[in-house]
């Protein structure tokens, strides 16, 4: 198999195909520090930079598409204005590659937020386009926590797999049930119960299927807490610079916090100006999870108490909680393999997607979706 990544960032996809030997044979991104980082990562001509809608007829053919969208226009931390935001066309693009090369599979990610903003209208406008191009698009909300990460980071994966018969034949080709509830196999099974997109509610589940305008969701279980084994301190490094450490600053900033010391969402907080989870002069622990890395330079700020010292998480610190390795981004600053990192889909979580999709014998993860004891056995090898 070979596949595309579209605004590719620092290559988390390429990553996880590369580990399950899928050649990425093309990149694109319109960020230049991103740009640097791929291109120094794999310098094979790949990569090309520029407006992916200059770009679209250079394109080659491929099997696989792969790509975090921008999730600025869907992120509760940004303004909020959907697919009214002129980056929200950029899914447009998405849309004219695969109706130009028809690959077989495509992997997209974007942020939960996208299941509920603006009353489930534009997640809606998502899944009816794609799924009107004759793929079996399915979806599912994933955390990073449960691919061996220390990281709270929900994100919303939308696989599609073409489909050349119908509904009925396709879905029901696969006789080996057992690993589905018989709640959503009937679900599956009953065509009739599937629904009109257009008619959906103000928020989808977190998990469904769509094909040809009609859709079917549920709410399914997350992974096994067994899985949750990954805790902060595991992933620091020994000797960090003097440069992160925040000691006296932080003393004084605890004279007007709270003590906390509880657990929000898995995080550790041990003070806050509030006593809120997030507001005020944070202070985050070791003990649990990171809170979800993101673009914005004032979360790398954030202070941890590590030890009996305060200081913030380094650049390599962002690597490990994202998966990538310590020096993936070391042809940047360490102040901008922040935001790349931030901004990075964790390459442990989608090759676990990529790797349902191309080991399904109907291309699609519906009947493995919860089969979390085939993971956790795998996890443990």
């Amino acid at each position: 198999m070979n596949s595309i990544e579209l605004f590719a960032g620092i290559g988390g996809f390429r990553i996880a195909c590369e580990d399950l030997k899928i050649k990425t044979i093309w990149a694109n991104d319109l960020d230049m520090k991103a740009a640097k980082v791929y291109s120094g990562n794999w310098n094979d001509g790949s990569f090309n930079f520029g407006d992916i809608w200059t770009l679209i007829d250079k394109v080659p053919r491929h099997d696989l598409l792969t790509g975090g969208f921008p999730c600025q226009p869907f992120s509760s931390a940004g303004k909020k204005q959907g697919l009214r935001d002129p980056r929200g066309t950029l899914f447009q693009a998405i849309i004219e590659i695969i109706k130009k090369n028809e690959p077989k599979y495509f992997v997209l990610e974007n942020v939960k937020r996208l299941l509920s903003m603006e009353d489930g209208q534009h997640f809606a406008t998502i899944i009816e386009a794609l799924s009107s191009l004759g793929y079996l698009v399915e979806w599912r909300l994933l955390n990073a926590i449960n691919f061996g990460l220390p990281q709270n980071r929900e994100r919303i994966i939308i696989i599609g797999t073409k489909s050349s018969d119908n509904i009925s034949s396709y879905l029901l080709s696969n006789n080996d049930t057992n690993n589905i509830t018989e709640k959503i196999f009937n679900k599956i099974s009953n065509h009739n119960s599937w629904m009109d997109i257009t008619k959906h509610n103000k928020y989808f589940k977190n998990w469904g299927l769509a094909f040809n305008g009609k859709f079917i969701s549920d709410e399914i279980s997350l992974f096994s807490d067994a899985l949750h084994s990954v805790k902060l301190i595991e992933i620091l490094e020994d000797n960090v610079n003097d440069s992160f450490f925040f000691q006296e600053d932080t003393l004084n900033r605890l004279k007007s916090s709270i003590k906390v010391n509880r657990y929000y969402n898995g995080v550790q907080i041990i003070y806050n100006q509030s006593g809120g989870a997030r507001m005020g002069y944070t202070i985050f622990g070791t003990g649990g999870i990171a809170p979800t890395l993101t673009s914005s330079s004032s979360r790398h700020y954030e202070r941890y108490l590590v030890g009996d010292k305060f200081r913030r998480l380094t650049n390599v610190e962002y690597a490990r909680i994202q998966g990538f390795p310590d020096q993936h981004c070391s042809f940047v600053t360490p102040y901008d393999q922040y935001k790349l990192y931030g901004n990075a889909v964790p390459p442990p979580l989608v090759k676990w997607v990529i790797n349902q999709i191309i080991n399904s014998n109907v291309a699609t993860f519906s009947n493995r979706i919860i089969q979390t004891e085939l993971f956790y056995e795998q996890r443990k090898t």
